[in-house]
């Protein structure tokens, strides 16, 4: 006679916490080819292009901070965010963020998965985790690499700020290293635009485009004659105002608004990501996401919260219209010019004179007098007027001015040739032209800075 023994129940299985599911989805992500390319050109690629540029014998003088490569490496780093903000970090968004739901869609892995973990809240904390870890390393990688190619190339010299003042390397070295830092703002931003895209748009190529075509839709609302309102309310304005910090004094309010903003873009986007997340089908294997849903939970409250931070913006904000006005574009000039002749003059070993004795000022008009003197164009013309002590004649000096839509313009020295046409000056590093011949300048659009 046998005897029969029951079969005890199987424990059930462990739970899997966020942070396992973190380390695992960090090691499907890291696992991938894709990824592994994209971490190695971060972190080498920005290296050799900045040092590349950096011994050509011609600048990209139309990028911000571009006509000083030669003269310090801490120009590099900052030409490098200029293009990565508007190209390279919506682009690692998408690969990163926005494939990393739609990808369990493509292989059809979602079952699989939530037996072994039994939790979408926690599914989404470790896959919006993993992703952020991966596009923090990748920013890291631009902002470390092009710093060493900058500064191997060229050296740690002084760094021309935007109205002109010298900058030490120490003080270059911290606002660089604050610029990319606030740069982080509008990349989260994106990162959860793509998570969203990712989730609500299932396996389509569309929720992977979503980052690159958002951000591509912002650069060229930036480029727009808009309201100052309407842009600072858009999350890509922290991708230019961080030019704010190379300011004396800094104009900080923009640049907080941007960051403010991108945060709050950051935090709405995953939330409705995450919402969408836990409202999905799960038991059908040809899930493609829901437009309706879509539209009604994931884009409508993003278009609400535009219209909301307008509407705070344009109430908190003195600043009204294009925010390019006379006396500021005056203003930047003369302060710009008073630095940069300091420059100038130390350069060709003149006795040297302060910006008080200079007593800079300028007188600019648009249009030849015929149009309004506000708002952008490439028509703005400046006589730039100065003392030097000892000389009763007054010099002046003309420029013509291309001031574009977000406040940043370029000064063209248009006469006298011995003061601001081109020559070459000798500097401690090598031969540069004639810092008052061309310069970037950039004009505050919020009215925070005292007159005067």
């Amino acid at each position: 006679m046998t005897a029969t023994v029951a079969a005890e129940p199987a424990a059930p299985a462990p739970r899997v916490s966020v942070p396992r599911g973190y380390r695992f989805e960090l090691v499907k992500l890291v696992s991938q080819w894709r990824i592994r390319l994209l971490v190695l050109a971060c972190w080498i690629a920005p290296a050799l292009f900045v040092a590349a540029v950096g011994g050509q014998s011609t600048l990209p003088s139309d990028t911000l901070f571009g006509r000083w490569m030669h003269a310090t490496g801490w120009a590099g780093p900052l030409v490098m965010l200029g293009f990565a903000g508007t190209w390279a970090l919506p682009l690692l968004t998408s690969v990163v963020a926005g494939d990393v739901f739609a990808s369990e869609d493509r292989l059809g892995t979602w079952r699989h998965l939530l037996v072994a973990v039994r939790s979408p809240r926690r599914i989404f904390a470790a896959k919006a985790l993993a992703s952020l870890t991966v596009i923090l390393l990748l920013v890291a990688g631009l902002a470390c690499s092009s710093t060493v190619g900058g500064i191997a190339a060229v050296g740690d010299q002084p760094l021309v700020g935007l109205d002109g003042h010298l900058l030490t390397p120490g003080d270059a070295a911290e606002k660089v290293l604050l610029a990319w830092v606030c740069a982080l703002a509008p990349t989260l931003a994106l990162a959860a635009i793509g998570l969203l895209g990712s989730v609500a748009l299932g396996r389509s190529p569309m929720g992977l485009l979503l980052p690159p075509l958002v951000a591509l839709a912002m650069s060229v609302a930036q480029m727009l004659p808009l309201p100052v309102a309407v842009r600072l309310a858009l999350p890509g304005y922290a991708f230019i105002s961080w030019n704010g910090l190379f300011t004396s004094p800094a104009q900080l309010a923009p640049l907080l608004i941007g960051i403010v903003v991108s945060l709050v873009w950051a935090v709405l986007a995953t939330a409705l990501a995450y919402l969408l997340f836990l409202r999905r089908d799960f038991t059908n294997p040809a899930y493609d996401g829901s437009g309706r849903r879509a539209v009604t939970t994931g884009l409508l409250p993003l278009v609400g919260l535009t219209a909301l931070t307008v509407a705070v913006v344009a109430v908190a904000t003195p600043s009204t219209g294009s925010g390019i006005a006379q006396d500021k574009v005056q203003r930047s000039v003369a302060t710009a010019f008073a630095h940069l002749y300091r420059m100038q003059t130390e350069q060709l070993h003149r006795p040297a004179v302060t910006e008080a004795q200079l007593k800079a000022t300028a007188a600019c008009n648009k249009g030849d007098g015929q149009v309004a003197p506000q708002g952008a164009g490439n028509d703005w013309r400046c006589v730039v007027t100065w003392h030097l002590p000892g000389v009763a004649a007054a010099g002046t000096a003309v420029y013509q001015l291309d001031v574009a839509s977000d406040g940043r313009f370029v000064a063209d020295g248009d006469g006298p040739k011995e003061v601001n046409g081109y020559f070459l000056v000798r500097t401690p590093t090598v031969d540069a032209p004639n810092p008052l011949w061309q310069f970037d300048g950039n004009v505050e659009l919020l009215d925070t800075t005292p007159k005067g």
